[in-house]
């Protein structure tokens, strides 16, 4: 992990499909885990109660924020329910900056080097290769060479505790988890399960 990340644990658990009356218990175990950047997408059921909910039983704990984020308009909704970051899946600067503005942390998707230096000057603090799998862990040693030091950079799509290692040794600084994570309607401990396994991963491919 970066000096710059604000996240003690660089795992962005993201809670994708997850329903408002689900979240607080889902989250409350990923925060007994150890985790402190948790990601409600807001192609989520009722997505809006769900961060609420979230951030009211865990916010002191734990980051709680919104993912794709498309629109400025969702910045303002997610600054005005206590989310303290976005992640986009994409290389917006005008939502990048409003969030900024905002007072919120960003996590900006990417997948090439001019997309990564236009969230940057943007005001992004923190990068997301999105999809990481389609790329491999070769594009992020590449993207090393030439991004500022100290940038913080997540991978997200297709990592697992298996690969995470690998993705770490090429200049990651962390992973966003998603599907290997949590599915809708899984029980709150099959995502504690989930979450030891690639903390424990993380711990291995970090040491």
């Amino acid at each position: 992990m970066t000096e710059t990340s604000p996240f003690r644990l660089p795992l962005i658990a993201i809670l994708r499909g997850i329903t408002p009356g689900e979240s607080a218990a889902h989250v409350g175990v990923l925060v007994e885990e150890g985790y402190d950047a948790i990601e409600i997408p807001l192609n989520s059921p009722d997505w809006e109660q769900g961060i609420a909910n979230a951030v009211q039983a865990h916010g002191r704990d734990a980051w709680i924020g919104g993912g794709t984020v498309l629109q400025p308009a969702q910045v303002d909704t997610l600054a005005g329910i206590g989310a303290r970051f976005i992640v986009t899946p994409n290389t917006n600067p005008a939502v990048i900056r409003h969030a900024v503005a905002a007072g919120l942390q960003v996590v900006a998707g990417f997948a090439t080097a001019s997309e990564a230096f236009a969230a940057l000057e943007a005001g992004a603090q923190m990068l997301k290769l999105f999809p990481a799998a389609t790329y491999g862990p070769g594009h992020v040693r590449a993207l090393r060479a030439v991004l500022p030091k100290g940038t913080p950079l997540y991978v997200v799509g297709g990592v697992n505790p298996a690969t995470l290692a690998g993705w770490l040794a090429s200049g990651a600084d962390g992973a966003g988890i998603g599907g290997e994570l949590y599915r809708p309607g899984q029980a709150v401990e099959a995502t504690r399960a989930h979450a030891r396994a690639f903390r424990q991963a993380f711990a291995e491919g970090s040491a």
